[in-house]
């Protein structure tokens, strides 16, 4: 007997002994919203790297921040210098320090995209829209000074952040959740995209925000095969462990009967006597079990078909000898009343019928 109270606490059995899965928590439901070492390891350490330079920028020696953020700018003069430094260094800080928006969006967006299609893939669509919206952004800026649309001070502008990859991962998870969710993330994305575009206060962050989640939502359908692979092979692994418990469970039921181990099947050669007789009477031994109709056969071996009646002499089953006997199939007593007397001749006749007699009976 199972107590329902003990039954509820440990989770419902199903018909196969496996447990049932537990419904998540509620604490369990936030705490996968923030990333982890072992569960989301591209967001953990990356917002990790974050929180030390946002924590510098808003503690540390201002000079050498402003100097470094400075270092750190993809700005048209940089890219033109030292194009990969800059677009990773710059991807290093937050706008606006420990207390930005982009922080907290960027631990819920983040690892919601990478619990749905892994560390590397999350990672290329955010190094996709950072890359992408900033030479969008900058190249246009580069070309306007060289053709004296702009002044040169403009190759120097700052330019920094994260935001620019995190827009392209909040179209690309766009595309992985239901209508509902769907729609109310791209509804607040886009809302802050065209809040900068009608403000203008930076045109750069402006037009680059838009191209930053038009790039991740053309990414859209490589994330959404990836995420379809990785629930198919965890529900893949879900059956293959419920079959192998099922399969414990009715070994733990039903056992598997002991075979007899198989005897080769023996051959009389030929017009030999059967072995097991005596006297041309079968009898039975031990490892023999009787068939239906009586017949002796061995335990663990082939049946043997059943072979016509032999005689032993001719096919003359009324022949007669001196002494009475009559001469029969094999495998049953010969009728032999008796050794009939009879008188020796001076020839040998009455030894020689004797001795054959004596080999049929025994035959």
């Amino acid at each position: 007997m199972v107590d329902p109270a003990d039954d509820a606490a440990t989770g419902a059995r199903t018909a196969s002994g496996v447990s049932a899965p537990r419904e998540p928590s509620r604490l369990r439901r936030l705490v996968r919203l923030l990333p982890t070492p072992t569960g989301t390891p591209f967001t953990f350490c990356y917002a990790v790297i974050l929180l030390g330079t946002a924590l510098y920028a808003d503690f540390g020696d201002q000079a050498t921040v402003d100097q470094l953020l400075r270092d750190s700018s993809t700005d048209a003069a940089h890219l033109a210098e030292r194009p990969l430094f800059v677009l990773v260094a710059s991807a290093l800080w937050i706008a606006g320090g420990l207390y930005s928006f982009y922080g907290v969006a960027f631990l819920l967006v983040v690892t919601a995209l990478e619990r749905r299609v892994g560390g590397a893939r999350a990672a290329g669509v955010f190094l996709l829209g950072h890359v992408l919206a900033t030479l969008a952004t900058e190249l246009p800026v580069a070309g306007a000074v060289a053709v004296g649309r702009l002044p040169a001070a403009s190759m120097h502008r700052l330019d920094y952040g994260i935001s620019f990859g995190l827009m392209a991962c909040i179209g690309a998870l766009s595309g992985l959740l239901r209508p509902r969710w769907k729609w109310a993330l791209l509804g607040v994305a886009g809302a802050m995209c065209a809040q900068d575009l009608i403000e203008l206060v930076d045109p750069l962050a402006s037009w680059g925000h838009p191209i930053a989640l038009l790039t991740g939502l053309a990414c859209v359908p490589l994330v959404r095969d990836a995420a379809g692979r990785k629930t198919a092979g965890a529900g893949r692994g879900a059956a293959t462990a419920a079959g192998q418990g099922a399969a414990v469970s009715a070994d733990r039921a039903v056992p598997l009967p002991l075979l007899p181990p198989w005897l080769p099947r023996q051959y009389a050669p030929t017009g030999a006597p059967q072995e097991g007789t005596a006297g041309g009477m079968a009898f039975r031994g031990a490892g023999e079990e009787p068939l239906d109709g009586g017949r002796a056969e061995p335990v663990g071996r082939a049946p043997v078909e059943p072979e016509a009646p032999r005689h032993v002499m001719g096919v003359d089953d009324g022949l007669h000898h001196a002494h009475g006997g009559e001469a029969g199939p094999v495998g049953v007593a010969p009728r032999v009343p008796g050794a009939v007397p009879r008188p020796r001749t001076p020839d040998g006749a009455g030894e020689q019928r004797r001795r054959d007699a004596d080999a049929l009976q025994a035959g």
